[in-house]
């Protein structure tokens, strides 16, 4: 077969077939809106900044981490690398995220995840702090340009109050509950040396910034599939847009493969014009709904999934499921074969597409005419 450019073959095919001549009676149609599609949590399940509560440190850590990589900084940049270093030897520091790939000075950013059934102390930061300045003036790595307290409850109302009085009171608390061993620095004023004193006096307290779990949250929920699985949440698909009275240009390929195929029955031509009251005209129709149908798929997979091509994937599967069909031998026309393949989808297992769950009546039968859309599908040889 001589091939076409792209939409070449269907501009010659409209003007035998008579679909740019003249458009079908117009029909009424409805103006009602569409509810839209949502994510919904599953039955039984809690609101995601209720259940981030019931992780485990480690479960916390990770969930942090993978917020971390999603974040968008400013200019709609990411993190260039983003490691969980939390355990043993981890240098006070739970998550390291660099702006580049190399850890230098003022060049990344420290998580500190702190999973208690409390918002967070003084007492509960001030060891953390004391142990990053011992780092920093051991030269384990260099200075953040922000160091996040991390807390599934928060930062509680006194360290809170303290952060907010200014860099300067900060820093003078902190270091003066070194000095004196209170608020839980007991024990430890010998190991404020002059060296670690000389790294505190070299950093802006203003580094030091909560990051909400409703920030974290936004950030985890930038990856789709990753939040819906670890927070229970799933799509639910609104109500389809309803199918127009006339066929739209998007749809010229596959309305002229069925006028094809009813041109080829009737042998004479048949176009747009000549299938109200015809024995074709219920069939036409039927099967534009069917495309509608799968057009609703289409465009909630879009919204849902916008990075990745579920519905192409499902495309493949019918294609592969439905190709042995079309092509018996027996079917001699080409409406034998529009129907032949729509029958066939209905056996389709397809449960390994993502779309599977939100598949309704006629969204698999409708995919036969997205393909002929694509041209992977000729109902007349």
């Amino acid at each position: 077969m001589q091939s076409r450019r792209p939409g070449a073959c269907a501009v010659t095919e409209n003007l035998t077939l008579g679909i740019n001549h003249k458009t079908m009676p117009q029909k009424s149609g409805t103006t009602r809106k569409s509810r839209k599609t949502q994510h919904v949590a599953k039955g039984g399940v809690i609101q995601p900044s209720s259940q981030v509560l019931l992780l485990n440190p480690d479960q916390w850590e990770e969930f942090i981490l993978a917020s971390a990589r999603q974040r968008y900084l400013p200019g709609d940049s990411h993190y260039a690398v983003v490691k969980r270093l939390g355990g043993a030897g981890d240098g006070g520091r739970d998550i390291e995220a660099r702006y580049g790939q190399a850890l230098v000075r003022d060049g990344w950013d420290l998580y500190q995840a702190k999973h208690y059934r409390h918002g967070l102390t003084q007492k509960d930061a001030f060891p953390e702090m004391a142990k990053f300045f011992k780092q920093l003036a051991l030269k384990t790595y260099p200075r953040p340009k922000f160091y996040y307290f991390c807390c599934p409850r928060a930062v509680g109302n006194e360290l809170h109050n303290t952060m907010a009085s200014g860099a300067a009171a900060f820093k003078a608390k902190f270091i003066d509950a070194w000095k004196s061993e209170h608020i839980g620095m007991k024990g430890r004023a010998a190991e404020l040396t002059q060296e670690v004193q000389a790294t505190i006096d070299d950093f802006d307290f203003d580094r030091f910034i909560e990051c909400p779990v409703h920030d974290l949250l936004a950030w985890h929920a930038l990856d789709k599939p990753a939040h819906h699985a670890l927070f229970g949440i799933v799509p639910e698909r609104g109500e389809d847009a309803p199918m127009p009275a006339q066929p739209a240009g998007h749809e010229s390929v596959y309305v002229n493969e069925l006028l094809r195929a009813y041109t080829e029955d009737n042998t004479s031509p048949v176009g747009l014009t000549d299938l109200p009251g015809s024995k074709y005209e219920e069939h036409f129709d039927s099967h534009r709904q069917i495309f509608y149908c799968a057009e609703g798929l289409q465009r909630f997979s879009r919204d849902i999934y916008p990075n990745e091509p579920e519905f192409e994937r499902l495309l493949e599967m019918v294609h592969a499921g439905i190709r042995p069909t079309v092509a018996q031998l027996r079917l001699k026309t080409g409406i034998d074969r529009v129907d032949a393949a729509v029958e066939k989808t209905s056996t389709l297992q397809v449960q390994e597409s993502r779309l599977s769950p939100q598949l309704r009546g006629g969204d698999l039968p409708g995919t036969c005419h997205h393909l002929a859309n694509d041209g992977r599908f000729k109902w007349v040889k």
